[in-house]
């Protein structure tokens, strides 16, 4: 397994890939990840602005699924950034493929960031647990700043 920039070329399959995870737990809707107006672009998002990136997870020639880090609100947010579109295909799930991708990000995130937040959904059950497992801590609310709605489990994770 290669653990990589993402590419231009890479932006239809990432996206199938987010999308497909987003419709297996009912997150084809607006408020969540499925209707950012960047997601057939995800090239150009993360990397139009310093501290921003993102990476895909490949074996073989073929994208096992990616995560990305990005500033989190505004600039009254401070030092915090968001882990974003983490999603991988449903063969690649429980492999190590998510440690692997989580540890380059948060590798990043460090040198830019003090805290780490992330949004997801409470039916997503592995994926809070793998969040738990990493660090991150429940929150009861989001942060001020939060464009998905939808989402209805949050965390944090102190970089230091």
């Amino acid at each position: 397994m290669n653990i990589r920039p993402l590419q231009f070329a890479d932006n239809a399959v990432i996206e199938g890939i987010i999308r497909e995870s987003l419709m297996e737990f009912g997150g084809n809707r607006e408020g969540l990840a499925w209707a950012d107006p960047n997601m057939s672009d995800l090239y150009h998002y993360y990397n139009s602005e310093a501290g921003r990136a993102y990476w895909v997870a490949e074996e073989d020639g073929r994208v096992l699924g990616g995560c990305g880090i990005a500033p989190f609100g505004g600039p009254e947010s401070g030092s915090i950034c968001e882990l974003q579109k983490m999603y991988l295909s449903p063969a690649s799930r429980g492999t190590g493929v998510a440690k692997a991708l989580l540890q380059t990000a948060l590798d990043y995130a460090r040198q830019h960031y003090s805290k780490c937040y992330l949004e997801t959904l409470q039916n997503m059950h592995a994926a809070n647990r793998f969040y738990i497992k990493n660090g991150f801590e429940l929150l009861e609310a989001p942060l001020a700043g939060s464009e998905h709605f939808a989402c209805d489990a949050w965390y944090i994770k102190d970089l230091a």
